[in-house]
């Protein structure tokens, strides 16, 4: 993803994650940061968590994944950009999931998600106390949704 892009997206995450849970999607030393693109570089490099979106295809796409996700699915960017973000989930899997992307888009967003996910070995493992929300911008716009989650054991 380039600069510019990456900065705007970032932008998306970070104000979508605010409005509706109230608080910020970064804390720390790196939220003390004004600089955007900083936080943008570090989210997506160096975050010791996971975070995944998707956008509003009738089969969703994941479009971001950050590079702890992209360990912890074990996909390198262009093969995760091009993955259907249901394949996230194996198929006995996959109703529950969508229960959930259902109340996040009733709700505007959930905490505390628990749900199994495969990596692309094959390996399963869970998400807990995951967050998702709704990724709408200023003008209220829906560009997809985002999943927040710590890195699972191996």
């Amino acid at each position: 993803m380039e600069n510019a892009a990456a900065l705007v997206f970032y932008r998306l995450l970070s104000t979508s994650f605010a409005r509706l849970l109230g608080r910020p999607l970064l804390a720390g030393s790196c939220a003390l940061s004004r600089d955007e693109m900083f936080q943008a570089s570090w989210l997506y490099h160096n975050a010791p968590f996971c975070v995944l979106a998707h956008n509003t295809q009738a089969d969703p796409v994941f479009i971001y994944a950050n590079r702890a996700a992209q360990q912890c699915f074990g996909y390198e960017w262009a093969e995760i950009t091009r993955l259907p973000s249901r394949l996230s989930a194996e198929a006995p899997n996959r109703a529950e999931r969508q229960r959930l992307l259902n109340a996040v888009t009733n709700t505007g967003f959930i905490e505390n998600y628990r749900g199994l996910r495969i990596a692309k070995s094959g390996r399963r493992f869970w998400i807990e106390n995951a967050i998702v929300w709704q990724l709408v911008d200023e003008a209220g716009k829906l560009h997809g949704q985002a999943a927040m989650f710590q890195n699972p054991p191996a």
